[in-house]
């Protein structure tokens, strides 16, 4: 049975963000991920996990301004020192809050770069990255993001990912499977899950359309989720969705499809 991690990004955003993890943990989950850590200091997140009983799984690589409107800069020739320059700072949240799961998000196309420029800068940070995690008994994980939410993002399709990963040749480096984004982008959840689910490391899911909670879209998730354990994946899998009408009414769908947290 899968793994439920609570998005601490996504859910219980009615509450300041250190409330979230009591929310998490009433709500009965033993996990959580959040998008960065690093506008708290690790100890005090370290204490909110703890203080709660939970486990933190997972969250992303510095990706330079969000606020501006950046979504990842390992794609970008002209930051590499940028990239780099995050890695360390990411090891020591991770090594403090025990998580050993991080996430690259390659980023958006640069203005006068081309695709294949882009590749090569990806996949030699991505090397860069995992070696360093490497001798923190670290996984770093990249994951596809569709192009009607992100136009422009490096990665879309598994096929990149995977195509990444090859180049790259590093035994720490794996795939993260967002559903959500998967669905929007190519289909064919199942069969590629079951293709290539010895390199997914992490997965994340929300229905389609709107990224709301299993059950509000088309995707079948009692039927993915039975095939997951079919599969015998063994990860977590991330509830990154947008839940309506509220996160508590949000999480009925974990019972109604046999599911536990």
């Amino acid at each position: 049975m899968p793994r439920f991690a609570a998005n601490l990004t996504m859910l219980f955003t009615e509450r300041p963000f250190p409330e979230r993890f009591a929310a998490a943990r009433a709500a009965g989950f033993h996990f959580v991920e959040y998008l960065f850590p690093y506008a708290s200091p690790a100890r005090e997140l370290r204490r909110l996990l703890d203080d709660n009983g939970l486990t933190q799984v997972l969250f992303n690589l510095p990706c330079g301004d969000w606020t501006a409107g950046d979504r990842g800069i390992a794609a970008d020739p002209g930051r590499v020192a940028e990239f780099r320059d995050g890695v360390p700072l990411a090891v020591e949240y991770a090594k403090t809050l025990g998580v050993t799961r991080l996430n690259c998000l390659a980023g958006k196309l640069a203005h006068g770069v081309t695709e294949a420029e882009a590749f090569d800068a990806l996949a030699e940070n991505v090397a860069y990255a995992a070696d360093m995690l490497a001798g923190e008994g670290i996984t770093l994980v990249i994951e596809a993001i569709n192009r009607f939410d992100i136009p422009g993002f490096v990665l879309c399709r598994t096929s990149q990912v995977m195509a990444l990963l090859d180049a790259v040749g590093r035994p720490n480096a794996a795939m993260q499977y967002d559903v959500y984004h998967a669905q929007r982008q190519e289909g064919e959840l199942a069969a590629t899950l079951a293709a290539n689910l010895p390199r997914i490391g992490h997965i994340q899911i929300a229905d389609n359309p709107g990224r709301h909670q299993p059950g509000t879209g088309e995707i079948h998730f009692p039927f993915l989720f039975a095939e997951l354990d079919r599969l015998g994946y063994g990860g977590y899998i991330g509830l990154e969705y947008v839940p309506t009408p509220d996160t508590e009414a949000s999480l009925a769908w974990v019972a109604a499809m046999g599911q536990t947290l």
